[in-house]
């Protein structure tokens, strides 16, 4: 071999020799690992509160969808707790107490119909509802009368106003009638027909609307003439905050629907007096004024619920602020006087009106204080309350009755819905 095939021979072997131990490396060698692509980084949705920084809620569950579930699931329990024990399904009407075998009041007869309704306007409720609010719109007209004693008659002319009676008219049973009960009858046929656009429930709301228009009593012989009295009984003229300021709220809301002026002139006048006549210098409202001049000091939560929600609606729809202003005053000022110690021992429709209105202030100024006081209550009641069948017992432990369990659930339906849908 000469020379030159002999080197390239010889550079042939090395490179092969090269290239094994160079295979050979690669095969001991761990792999090398794999470049990854930096994650992308998660887009971070915030949740604000009222005068606090943005909380960030990532990789979770969206928290207040989830509570409105919760609430809406027990709003649904109680909802059918309620219909199992006090709905008298034949009359469309309902029984006050589990042991009763009538037709209750008028207004624990109100509360049972708004629970229909507000479980009516949850997701997926309204046409499985459809028939019983049918039902018991045709039973709350039992309770329909233009009846009203000749003295009261002839003092506020109501000879042939239609209204509702404190009982079932159509048993036989009609008696005097109350302006807050029909008030508590009228926001509900109003709701009814904000979600049904039901013709009737706007008629007979119109129809109580002129009722308490008619009861305005601006008799100059009066301490602090105007005002709306406690009934239709003729022995004395109590005219209270609890018959006038939740006129006013239905005098708002049915401008809103009607464009009617007067209803809108009505509902300012009724809100004037209540302040000018019952506003204490706590910032609250009293019970009453008697004929006699003389102010009843009780201070309800109620009464300061009626007034948070008539300053309320008012400013939405004159814009004027000191109504707003009004109703913040008296919301803090409640919030002072109720906590959850005094709200346990109310009557728990108290605390329904009370907490209805302040959540609807609440709303507007995007605030979660009436928000966390209405979930304290409710959970108070649930863990403390609560039979295994799902009725609520009285604060004091006696058996449930209807305006309780009612409260309860409109309460947790309330809870369920998006905010400002409750006025």
């Amino acid at each position: 071999m000469d020379r030159a095939a002999w080197l390239l021979n010889r550079g042939f072997r090395s490179l092969l020799a090269a290239l094994c131990a160079v295979a050979a490396l690669a095969v001991a060698a761990p792999a090398p690992a794999l470049a990854v692509a930096k994650p992308r980084r998660e887009r971070c949705k915030f949740q604000f509160r009222r005068h606090r920084g943005g909380t960030p809620v990532c990789g979770r569950k969206n928290p207040a969808r989830e509570r409105r579930l919760l609430d809406a699931t027990r709003a649904e329990l109680l909802f059918r707790a309620l219909q199992e024990n006090f709905y008298l399904p034949r009359l469309g009407l309902y029984k006050e107490t589990l042991s009763a075998t009538k037709p209750s009041y008028l207004w624990p007869f109100s509360q049972g119909f708004g629970a229909t309704v507000a479980v009516s306007a949850l997701p997926g409720e309204r046409a499985k509802l459809k028939s019983t609010l049918e039902t018991e719109l045709g039973g709350l007209q039992g309770y329909l009368t233009n009846k009203v004693p000749a003295a009261v008659a002839s003092r506020l002319a109501l000879q042939s106003l239609p209204h509702f009676e404190a009982t079932v008219a159509a048993l036989g049973e009609g008696e005097a009638a109350y302006y807050d009960d029909n008030d508590w009858v009228g926001l509900e046929l109003v709701r009814l027909y904000k979600i049904t656009h039901d013709e009737t429930a706007l008629a007979l709301a119109e129809q109580v609307m002129q009722f308490e228009i008619s009861g305005w009593d601006p008799s100059p012989t009066l301490p602090c003439p105007g005002g709306i009295p406690h009934s239709t009984a003729s022995e004395r003229i109590n005219r209270s905050t609890i018959s006038t300021a939740p006129a006013a709220e239905l005098g708002v809301l049915l401008y809103r629907i009607t464009g009617n002026g007067a209803y809108l002139s009505f509902a300012q006048q009724a809100y004037a007096w209540v302040r000018s006549c019952l506003l204490t210098p706590e910032g609250l409202y009293s019970d009453q004024i008697e004929e006699d001049g003389e102010i009843d000091p009780e201070i309800w939560s109620y009464a300061q619920g009626v007034m948070i929600g008539a300053g309320t609606l008012l400013y939405e729809v004159t814009g004027n602020g000191s109504y707003l202003q009004q109703a913040e005053e008296t919301s803090a000022a409640s919030f002072r006087r109720f906590p959850l110690e005094q709200l346990a021992v109310e009557n728990p429709f108290f605390v329904w009106i009370y907490l209805r209105n302040q959540l609807y202030l609440d709303g507007l100024l995007h605030s979660r204080q009436a928000r966390e006081a209405t979930e304290n209550y409710l959970s108070w009641a649930w863990e403390n309350l609560q039979e295994p069948n799902h009725l609520i017992l009285s604060a004091d432990g006696s058996p449930t009755v209807l305006l309780g369990q009612a409260a309860y659930v409109q309460l947790y339906a309330l809870l369920a819905l998006p905010r400002g849908l409750n006025l």
